[in-house]
């Protein structure tokens, strides 16, 4: 049986990384979604009882399951080998109004889904998070629940948390331009299925679309059918959803997560080495994308989607090349993808993704920042990054900083394996919020990686 419970190692407040050039070789699993992660928790703490195998224990995740026992859901976590679940006693469509502040900390995902979940309570819900999180906006999310019947705002008046949200949700009519977050979209969809009426919902030039797509597809396994509408050649959304329905999901598993393992792949494919990544098999995330991404930039690669196995054996001849790509739908493999360009020959050009300055960070200005620190000739563009490649030649150690950016910190060490001498990343226990294991998994690999 496959061990997927991906103990971490112990971590420490501003943790760094000591990593010195080195190769990986051998097979890893790829731990269990975050993303599906959230939206199980969610929407089964909605339901009644329900059991998530294979969840992912992190910090975000860790964020939501609190929020949720906020909101009334009774949540147990079962370590149980080969099979650590969750057993989830939801609160029937009733969730009760918290009480006391619901503290997202890190997780953005934790924050705009019970946002709108705390709509569907009858009195007044305060959320917030860490510094961070209350500089990330969610004006968009708030407008539309005002015209869904609920009132929410934001104490700053800025669309920025502390939010107030006060219930019921009626339903009603609203349209929101979702280029900033496809996270807004998806805690309405969450919710609206519980509102006392229909509702129909538009969002306009809407961004990381297979995010939504993740999330229609766990609400239809949880026996809920949201209709969705897009005309050809548009980004506008159109979501009609029949209120005073409710959610069963009995029994769910947490696929594996392509966001995580495509730091994995790209340490293979940098380090020209055969490396196996199991538990990847085909779902609507998005980042499943990495692997094209990788074929395309001259990573010998295969991927047996019936076993769920991604397999690199280094890079075709001729070595890695430039690509020009527009991630958008994908703004999390951003990070993986301009490490894998800092050494491929030629220039690659990343757009369309003017909405990764919202994230944790600014992930275009710190990747452009730290990436320089490296030896790498990188150009910070208004929607994404032009990044001159070595051909191969490695990178200069340097000290870089993580800026509390998991996806920062993961990228930075995988650019580190390619460096000359010692480089040393700072801040990296913020891995924790998405890949407690990573750190572990990269020394099995045979990473030259020292914590301290």
């Amino acid at each position: 049986m496959i061990n997927r419970t991906h103990d971490p190692l112990p971590f420490t407040a501003l943790m760094n990384a000591r990593v010195r050039r080195s190769t990986i070789e051998g097979e890893a699993i790829a731990p269990p979604s975050k993303s599906y992660t959230h939206r199980a928790i969610t929407i089964a703490a909605l339901a009644k009882r329900s059991e998530i195998f294979y969840p992912l224990l992190s910090g975000d995740t860790e964020a939501t399951m609190a929020a949720a026992r906020a909101l009334g859901a009774g949540i147990t976590v079962r370590r149980d080998e080969p099979a650590p679940k969750l057993l989830i006693d939801g609160v029937d469509g009733r969730p009760a109004t918290p009480d006391d502040v619901l503290n997202a900390g890190n997780s953005g995902t934790t924050l705009r889904f019970f946002t709108a979940v705390a709509a569907l309570c009858e009195g007044v819900t305060v959320l917030t998070g860490d510094d961070s999180l209350r500089k990330r906006p969610n004006g968009a999310l708030l407008a539309a629940l005002t015209d869904l019947g609920a009132e929410a705002i934001s104490t700053k008046a800025d669309g920025t948390a502390p939010l107030v949200v006060r219930g019921p949700l009626k339903g009603g009519t609203t349209t929101f331009n979702g280029s900033q977050s496809s996270q807004f979209v998806s805690g309405l969809l969450i919710a609206c299925p519980l509102a006392g009426h229909d509702s129909y919902i538009l969002a306009t030039n809407l961004s990381s679309v297979p995010y939504m797509r993740m999330t229609t597809e766990v609400i239809q396994q949880a026996g809920v059918e949201i209709p969705c509408s897009c005309p050809e050649g548009s980004r506008d959304y159109a979501f009609p959803v029949t209120g005073g329905q409710a959610y069963s999901l009995a029994r769910y598993t947490v696929p594996g997560d392509f966001s995580s393992a495509s730091y994995l792949l790209a340490a293979a494919a940098i380090s020209n080495s055969p490396v196996r990544v199991r538990n990847l098999f085909p779902s609507a995330q998005g980042d499943s994308r990495i692997v094209a991404l990788l074929e395309a930039m001259g990573a010998a690669l295969h991927w047996d989607r019936s076993a769920g196995v991604v397999e690199v054996n280094g890079t075709v001849t001729g070595g890695l090349q430039a690509i020009s790509v527009d991630l958008r739908e994908n703004p999390d493999l951003v990070p993986t993808i301009a490490v894998v360009a800092a050494v491929a020959a030629g220039t690659t050009d990343i757009s369309g993704v003017a909405h990764l300055r919202l994230k944790e960070t600014d992930r275009l200005r710190y990747l452009a920042e730290e990436l320089t620190k490296l030896g790498v000739r990188i150009t910070e563009k208004e929607d994404g990054l032009r990044i001159e490649g070595t051909k191969g030649t490695p990178l200069q150690a340097a000290a870089v900083s993580a800026h509390d950016d998991h996806r920062l910190a993961m990228a930075l060490v995988v650019a580190a394996l390619t460096a000359r001498g010692e480089s040393v990343v700072s801040g990296v226990d913020s891995v924790k919020i998405s890949y407690p294991s990573f750190f572990k998994d990269m020394l099995t690999l045979g990473a030259d990686i020292a914590l301290s």
